[in-house]
Order: structure tokens, then C-alpha cells, then sequence
């Protein structure tokens, strides 16, 4: 509440002083709704009465009539100036998300006040100036002292590690304390930034355990309460899961957040957020289930700017899983007026249409954005290098990944390079990058690591493609750095003996004696150790005991006798054997052909296989003597009829060898016909 003033009434005004003490108590009690009721009372007589109209503003702030209370402000623009109303002015624009107008009011007041520098800072949080708003804060703390330190601790503390998360830079060590849970969570934040994941879980758990020990003491606060404000700890744990791969856990624990319905709107936007990047193209629906809660009013006042882009990003991703291709061109659209140079949207627009089979538009759509975005043009031409070796055009990619400047001397580029020629056997072109990048590091980094290892491996490759008089100028490089290197030597040496022998001889003299190159080892304790995969057995020692005795009959080893050859059934020892067979019948000199004449019994059109002489033997009609299947009636046997039941017939089954006659043979070669 603003101090009210006593004014000196003067005869006939005594309601209005009432209503002035009524808004006096109303203000002490926080029931500021009968206050506004007393206050519009005064209004309605004297309606530019200054004080009346500034008790009003604050009546209607505390209210949360933020609107009406910055529409009294602009109508009585005149005697409402910023030196009386400034702070109430900004604190108004700055609660109805005018973060702008918010910062230009309070530049425009002239005197700054203790709770005008807060809100100055809030401010500048909101517009994401954190180096200008830990500046506020710190003086705020060194200059002031009362009962809400600690508050501006956690407000320097969140700055800190906004710092570190959004702009990757280094916290400073400000000896904050972790007295508070407020204060232990942003702790961890700022080390999430730093990539020190297993500190920052410490802290999160640290906490869990100091924000239920507080919550604790209240007893109005039930456990549903309790979950409700550990949500946002937990879901920066489930955060810290997922970056470390365990996203089953992790999973776990956001959709615990979600059941919860916490009233952040930008803690579950967040937390659904993350689920969408968990699920990627697989469960696909949830994802839609779970991208209305980042839809949800006030969401892009609750979070940073990369925040906000992430979500948007994440869903075009998701309408281009889900074969939503104009829904995912609207969102890309959107994206790129708001950033314009970041390179992201451009390749999900790839990929949509590489997805469509539209490579050659998302290459020219590539080339266009390296053209206008330089700055950029390092993963933009990445991709396309990409794009070219999907479609098999080696040469273009290699012709790419050259011109990128910035990673053109790379090893992981040299390499690249280098297989990427080997495979399309341009061995020129593969030497030409070594030279290039070998002159590079002659330069600017002589004698390094980088540099050495550059010169060696270009050698071994001239050396293996059959460029032995190119390697000599590299390998004579390398043994130059280090002359004690007799590998290197050797293979110098080995290129110089095809192309300069005179120079081999020379330098043959730099080897070491083969004394001193011999190794001192003990051949046969090294083939009789433990790890010798073949063991020499040594020789026994002849002694008189063990001298030779004379071979006998029974010492002769006996030898296995060959089992006799199994000879024909018709062989006569007397005969001698054909001359002629090993020859082909048709080849040999008695053979005169087939005889012809004789005639072929006909096969019958009986059973298959049988001949007609057969079936007519088979045939039982003609046999005067078969006997009667049944008894003929009114014959006498000398036993009494009986009746009997009858079995039951049954098919007879088939002999093996007629059913496998009366099965069809398969042709060879068909496809499953018979």
C-alpha cells in the first residue's frame, strides 16, 4: 500500500475522511477489495484526486486487475507521472508479459530504488540480458540488507546458471550457500551446463532431501503437495537420465511428472517435450498426446528462447514422422522468420524431401542456404556431401567436404578424403590432399604430433600404391625428426634401393650392426615356455642302460596287412581278362550293334508296367476253376449257421513300393509345376 496522507478536512467532509480510514485498515489487513470499494467512493467526488487514484492503481495490483490498473495509469497520464507511478507502471507491463515496455518505463524513472532494482532485474531475466542482470543483483546484495537476501540469492544463483545452459559460459564462484533447496536446484542447473552430470545429480538428490525436510513443517501440506513440488527436481533428474542413455528410466520418471498436472504450464511443456524426443518416430501417438501440452497458453512466457525453438523444432520433426508434409513445411516456415540463419529448419526441410525422393531439390535448397549464410555453410555442405554419396556421385562429395575451409585440414577430413579417392582409384588426387595438408602443417604447427603422423601415413600410402620415389622425400623427413628410428630407415632405404641405389648404399651405412640388432633371446627356452603353441621335443641321451638291444623277431614292429580286394562273383582266375574293358561298349572291336528283327512285346493297356501275355494269366474270369466267394444257397455244411457281426472294412494300405510308383515325379527346372 501507498502512505496515506492525513489531510485537514474541512466542515462537511467528514465521509470522506471515514472512507480515508476505512482504507487505512482495509490496507493493514490485506483486504483490499473493500479498500477499491472506499476508494471509487472518493473518486466518484473528486475524480483527480491523485492519491485517491494511486491507492487505486495499488488496490487493483494487488488484486491482479493488472489491465485495468495500467489503463487508470494511461488515462490519467498527466498528474500520473513515472516519478509517482513509474514502479507500479512497470510492475504492471511486466506481469501482463510487456517485458519491453516494462524496461523502457523503468529507464525512464530517475530515481532506482531497492524495489525497483528488483523488478529491473526480473526484467532483464525475462529478456534473456543475463550479463547486465548479474550485474543488478550483485549490487543489489551488496547494498542492501533486510529480510529477503536469501531470495535474491536464488535470483543471482538462476541468473548463474541460466548463464551457463543458454550461453555456455563458465559459472563464476560466487560462494553462494546451498541453505535451501531453491538454491542446491540451481546449483545443479549451472553444473548440467557444465557437462558435470554426476555432481549435478548429487545435488538434485540433495534437494529432493532439503525441499521435503521444509514441507515437512507445514502441516496444511499433503504428500499429493509434496510430489507436486518436487516435480520440477524430478523431471531435471529424468533430464540427466536421458543424456546418459538410460532413457527407460528416465521415461519413468517424466511420465510421473505429467500425472501429477503440476500448474507450471513450462515445467510440463518441458517435461512433454523430452518425452517427444524419447519416443522419436516410435509411438507416434503419445507424441501427439503429448505435444498439446506444449501448446498450452503462457508457454512462451515461461521459457528461454532456445526452449521455445526446440519445441517447435521437435514438432515438425514429429508431422514429418507422422506423413504431415504441409503441416510440416507451415511450422519450418515459421521457424526460419524467427531465426533465419539457423541452419536446423533447412535440414529437417531436407530430409522431408528426401523422404518424398526429391534429392536434387534438397541439394539445390542446400546450395542456397551456404550461399546466403556463409557462417553456416560447414554442416550445410556436410550434408550435402552426404546427399551426393547416397546417390553414388563420389567425386562431387569429395569435391564438397574440400571446400569447407574450416575443416579442410582436419585429420578426420584428410582421412575422409583420402578413402573417398582410394575407393574411386584417383591416387593423384588422394597424394594431392596429403601434400596440401602436409604444407599446412609445415606452417603453422612444425614438428607437432599432428604434423609427424601426416608425413608417415602419406609415405606408407605412396609406398603401397607404387609411388616409392615421392615416399623418399617424406620418409627422409621423418628419420631427419628422429635418426634413432631404424623402421623408418629401413623402409627409406627399401624406396631408395628401386630408384637411387648409390643413395641406399649411403645411408645402408646409418643401420645398426646386426649385433646390435639381434635379439638377445634363448630360442629354445622360448619354444619350450608355456605360450609355445609347438613344443620341440629333445633328444633322449644315450646311455649304456638304454643302448640299442638286438632287433628279434619279437621286436619287429608288425606291419598291417592290406585287406584283400573283393573280386567279382564270375571271375575265373584261368581266364584272362578283356584287353578292351576300359573302353566304352560302342568303342570296342567285337561290338556290332543291336540286333533288329525281333519284335517288342506290346504293352497292354492294363496295369502300367504289365505286357499283355500277363494281364491275360491275371485274369480271373477265364479260369474254369475258381472257387465261389460265398456258399451257394440251400448246401448243407455239417455245421450250424451262425450270425455274427461284420468287421468293420477298412482300405488296405498301400505297399511302399506302389505308392512310390503311383506318386508324379517332379520335372527339374520348373518353378512348382509337375
Amino acid at each position: 500500500m501507498v502512505p496515506l496522507i492525513w489531510l485537514n478536512m474541512a466542515s462537511g467532509l467528514g465521509p470522506v475522511t471515514a472512507l480515508w480510514t476505512e482504507i487505512n485498515r482495509c490496507g493493514q489487513n490485506g483486504d483490499f477489495t473493500r479498500a477499491l470499494k472506499a476508494v471509487n467512493k472518493i473518486l466518484h467526488n473528486n475524480k483527480d484526486d491523485v492519491t485517491a487514484l494511486h491507492c487505486k492503481i495499488v488496490c487493483l495490483v494487488q488484486n491482479g486487475g493488472f489491465k485495468e490498473a495500467l489503463n487508470v495509469i494511461n488515462t490519467h497520464n498527466k498528474s500520473l507521472t513515472n516519478d509517482l507511478i513509474g514502479f507500479e507502471k512497470a510492475y504492471c507491463e511486466y506481469r501482463l508479459n510487456r517485458v519491453e515496455s516494462a524496461l523502457k518505463t523503468i529507464q525512464g524513472i530517475p530515481e532506482q530504488s531497492d524495489k525497483l532494482k528488483e523488478l529491473y532485474g526480473q526484467v532483464l531475466y525475462r529478456l534473456e540480458r543475463y550479463e547486465e542482470c548479474l550485474a543488478v543483483y550483485k549490487d543489489l546484495i551488496r547494498n542492501s540488507q533486510d529480510e529477503y537476501e536469501e531470495e535474491r540469492k536464488t535470483n543471482l544463483s538462476a541468473v548463474i546458471a541460466a548463464q551457463s545452459t543458454w550461453e555456455s559460459t563458465p559459472p563464476d564462484d560466487l560462494g553462494l550457500p546451498e541453505s535451501s533447496y531453491e538454491l542446491c536446484y540451481n546449483a545443479a542447473c549451472s553444473l548440467i551446463g557444465q557437462g558435470e552430470l554426476e555432481q549435478a545429480m548429487q545435488k538434485l538428490q540433495k534437494a529432493e532431501d532439503l525441499c521435503r525436510k521444509s514441507l515437512a513443517e507445514d502441516s496444511d501440506m499433503t504428500e499429493e503437495d509434496v510430489e507436486a513440488e518436487l516435480s520440477i527436481i524430478h523431471s531435471q533428474m529424468a533430464f540427466i537420465l536421458q543424456l546418459q542413455g538410460r532413457t527407460e528410466d528416465a521415461l519413468q520418471l517424466y511420465n510421473q511428472v505429467i500425472k501429477l498436472k503440476p500448474s507450471d504450464v513450462g515445467l510440463l511443456a518441458v517435461t512433454a517435450n523430452n518425452i517427444i524426443t524419447i519416443n522419436k518416430d516410435q509411438n507416434v501417438f503419445d507424441s501427439k498426446r503429448k505435444v498439446k501440452l506444449t501448446n498450452a497458453e503462457g508457454v512462451e512466457h515461461k521459457l528461454a528462447k532456445k526452449q521455445l525453438q526446440a519445441i517447435e523444432v521437435n514438432k515438425a520433426l514429429l508431422a514429418m514422422y507422422t506423413n504431415q508434409g504441409d503441416q510440416c513445411n507451415k511450422l519450418l516456415t515459421s521457424i526460419q522468420a524467427q531465426n533465419p540463419s539457423h541452419p536446423r529448419p533447412v535440414l529437417i526441410q531436407v530430409a522431408q524431401l528426401c523422404r518424398e525422393k526429391q534429392h536434387s531439390k534438397a541439394i539445390d535448397l542446400l546450395q542456397r542456404f551456404s550461399d546466403k549464410h556463409p557462417e553456416s555453410s560447414s554442416r550445410i555442405k556436410l550434408t550435402m556431401a552426404q546427399l551426393y554419396l547416397t546417390q553414388g556421385h563420389v567425386t562431387k562429395a569429395c569435391d564438397t567436404l574440400r571446400s569447407i575451409k574450416e575443416l579442410q585440414y582436419k585429420p578426420g577430413m584428410v582421412s575422409a578424403l583420402v578413402s573417398l579417392y582410394t575407393h574411386e582409384e584417383h591416387i593423384d588426387s588422394a597424394i594431392d590432399v596429403f601434400s596440401k595438408t602436409i604444407q599446412y602443417y609445415q606452417t603453422e604447427q612444425p614438428g607437432s604430433a599432428i604434423h609427424l603422423s601426416l608425413v608417415r601415413e602419406a609415405a606408407n600410402y605412396k609406398l603401397k600404391h607404387g609411388r616409392k620415389k615421392e615416399a623418399t622425400s617424406d620418409l627422409e623427413q621423418l628419420w631427419k625428426q628422429n635418426t634413432n628410428d631404424v623402421h623408418t630407415l629401413a623402409q627409406l632405404i627399401s624406396a631408395y634401393s628401386l630408384v637411387d641405389q648409390d643413395k641406399a648404399k649411403a645411408l645402408s651405412k646409418h643401420l645398426p650392426s646386426p649385433d646390435a640388432m639381434s635379439l638377445k633371446v634363448d630360442v629354445d627356452e622360448l619354444e619350450n615356455s608355456h605360450g609355445a603353441t609347438y613344443v620341440r621335443k629333445k633328444a633322449a641321451k644315450v646311455t649304456n642302460e638304454s643302448l640299442p638291444k638286438e632287433q628279434g623277431l619279437e621286436d619287429v614292429k608288425k606291419k598291417k596287412k592290406k585287406k584283400k580286394s573283393k573280386l567279382p562273383k564270375n571271375y575265373d582266375p584261368k581266364s584272362s581278362p578283356d584287353p578292351e574293358r576300359w573302353l566304352p561298349m560302342r568303342e570296342r572291336s567285337y561290338y556290332r550293334g543291336k540286333k533288329k528283327g525281333k519284335k517288342k512285346e506290346t504293352v497292354g493297356r492294363g496295369t502300367q508296367g504289365t505286357t499283355s501275355g500277363a494281364s491275360a494269366e491275371l485274369d480271373a474270369s477265364k479260369t474254369a476253376t475258381s472257387p465261389p466267394t460265398s456258399p451257394r444257397p440251400g448246401s448243407g455244411t455239417g455245421t450250424a449257421s451262425t450270425t455274427t457281426v461284420p468287421p468293420r472294412q477298412q482300405k488296405p494300405a498301400a505297399s511302399a513300393a506302389a505308392r512310390k510308383k503311383t506318386q508324379p515325379k517332379k520335372k527339374k527346372g520348373g518353378k512348382g509345376g509337375w
